[in-house]
């Protein structure tokens, strides 16, 4: 076994999973970021990553990884510097267990992120708010559920994460309505409802039947939406076909047709 692996897995089971406490979001980004990079390095040295070293990863070879995502991947420089955060945080960690190798570590995190424009965020008009709750077909099932899913966002303002993960008993209509949602960073949010927002959510639950833990904005089989579920309900945005619209049952859970 290389010098490598085991400092890899101590950083994602030591660190991250038990010293950090990272969020599954954290750790899937840093594992993305090492899949990426090992196969780099393995085009770039032709040994598999099981028998690469930690002086396969050293400066020149980072640096020539960041520039193989802008430029052969097409990454924003953004995205670039979310990698390199992560390549840092294990030379960091690397540092403090592979002594033999500081003269090769410790010009890693010395790489800094690349600057770049930040562009003027945009809102949404009051027409354009109205015409894109306006756009779901409310005679369907799908439509019924994007458009209520659409008032809310634009009157909670929250994530689409947090969306995705709202359950029906997080729905609180009586007085004060509100939503509460577990939220980035792990924390709990309750985020006060418009009474526009209160009386569709007030309707789509009854159709939409269920459990209390069950989602409240659910896919046809009951499950949460996913990010790439959720991005075809917005108007202009091609998605796959859905399929012929169906009621959903009201007196027990969700079932699998």
């Amino acid at each position: 076994m290389s010098d490598l692996a085991p400092l890899l897995q101590g950083f994602f089971t030591d660190k991250l999973m038990l010293q950090l406490q990272a969020g599954q979001h954290t750790i899937a980004a840093y594992r993305d970021t090492f899949t990426l990079l090992l196969g780099f390095a393995e085009q770039r040295t032709g040994r598999p990553p099981a028998r690469l070293s930690i002086t396969d990863l050293d400066a020149p070879t980072i640096g020539a990884f960041l520039q193989h995502l802008e430029t052969a991947r097409g990454n924003t420089a953004a995205t670039r510097n979310v990698r390199l955060a992560a390549i840092r945080s294990f030379f960091r960690y690397a540092a403090l267990r592979a002594p033999e190798h500081a003269a090769v570590i410790q010009r890693v995190p010395a790489i800094p992120p690349k600057r770049f424009d930040r562009a003027i965020v945009n809102y949404l008009t009051t027409t354009e708010t109205d015409a894109l709750v306006a756009a779901p077909d409310r005679t369907t099932w799908t439509g019924r559920r994007d458009h209520a899913l659409l008032l809310t966002d634009v009157h909670t303002g929250l994530r689409v994460s947090e969306l995705t993960r709202l359950t029906l008993q997080g729905v609180h209509l009586g007085s004060g309505p509100h939503l509460r949602c577990h939220g980035k960073g792990r924390k709990d949010r309750c985020t006060p409802l418009t009474s526009g927002t209160v009386k569709v959510l007030k309707t789509w639950p009854k159709e939409r039947g269920g459990e209390r833990s069950d989602p409240l904005f659910p896919t046809r089989r009951g499950t949460p939406l996913s990010r790439d579920a959720v991005e075809p309900s917005l108007p202009g945005t091609p998605g796959p076909p859905r399929p012929p619209a169906r009621p959903w049952p009201t007196s027990t859970s969700p079932r699998t047709p």
